[in-house]
């Protein structure tokens, strides 16, 4: 199954892993991110680790928001900062990745988990406790909010908006469920125990990862494993990634289309997998 990622095909069935970040002491690795030659890790407590693409560590950013519970991770190429979810205070933090540094928050609903920035260079929030997702400017100005709980949608855990507009929204519950909702709210497709299928149901389903082709992969967190739906999420199947121990409690994904790497950030093995697979150029 051949993915068309941005710059190239990458086979998604063809990953390897290359590069391991290891288990630090208690520091469980909740979300991973990538720009350019920088990756960023949320560890716990530990704040956000940075480190380059041959996953050499570089620094901390060590702004006492960073740390505790950062479930959500998200860099922007266009506004060249990072976004970061915290769990307990219920807040986004803006770094600015241009050499200041500066640090700008702002509130949001009820436990925030997991980040992504859509076309519009803006910020898609995965309100876990609310119910809800909302989407700001990078100066944290109030664009979209949509509400999930008419549709009976709860425990969102990450969403990322298709090239339809639409957004694919994981739910951390077991059964899990991977629905795709539109700017109302309503459920357009929905992928959960009651679908024949043969990768079985889902349990507490976390990080989320598209491609160009809005096909989409999730971390099935507590089957420790990452699946491959197509956008209808009418077809899934297991990726299959060699890992010594195997994949061990997946939470957050990280797709660099320009290189053709996977990232996964593992809660409980404490681990970043780094796989790639060889991209074709056109």
């Amino acid at each position: 199954m051949c993915c068309m990622l941005s710059g190239g095909s990458v086979d998604l069935n063809a990953l390897s892993l290359t590069h391991v970040i290891p288990f630090q002491g208690f520091a469980r690795r909740y979300a991973v991110a990538s720009l350019g030659d920088e990756v960023f890790v949320a560890a716990y407590q530990k704040g956000v680790e940075v480190y380059d693409t041959g996953t050499i560590f570089q620094r901390c950013l060590s702004n006492p928001g960073l740390g505790l519970k950062c479930f959500g991770l998200a860099a922007c190429a266009h506004n060249n900062c990072l976004y970061a979810s915290n769990l307990v205070t219920s807040s986004i933090y803006r770094v600015d990745l241009s050499g200041s540094s500066a640090v700008k928050t702002w509130s949001v609903g009820s436990h925030p988990r997991g980040l992504s920035v859509n076309k519009a260079h803006n910020v898609v929030v995965a309100c876990y406790g609310a119910n809800k997702l909302l989407e700001y400017t990078t100066d944290g100005s109030l664009v979209r909010e949509i509400s999930l709980q008419q549709a009976g949608l709860t425990n969102p855990c990450h969403a990322v908006q298709l090239s339809t507009g639409d957004y694919v929204v994981s739910q951390r519950t077991s059964p899990g469920v991977v629905s795709v909702v539109g700017v109302d709210g309503r459920v357009v497709h929905r992928y959960d125990q009651s679908q024949p299928s043969n990768v079985g149901q889902m349990n507490h389903p976390a990080g989320l990862a598209v491609t160009k082709d809005d096909n989409i992969l999730v971390a099935d967190c507590r089957n420790h494993r990452i699946l491959f739906m197509n956008s209808s999420l009418s077809s899934s199947q297991v990726l299959a990634l060699s890992v010594d121990k195997g994949i061990q409690g997946p939470l957050g994904l990280c797709l660099d289309e320009s290189r053709g790497r996977l990232y996964v950030s593992e809660r409980s093995g404490g681990r970043v997998l780094v796989f790639d697979s060889k991209a074709v150029n056109h």
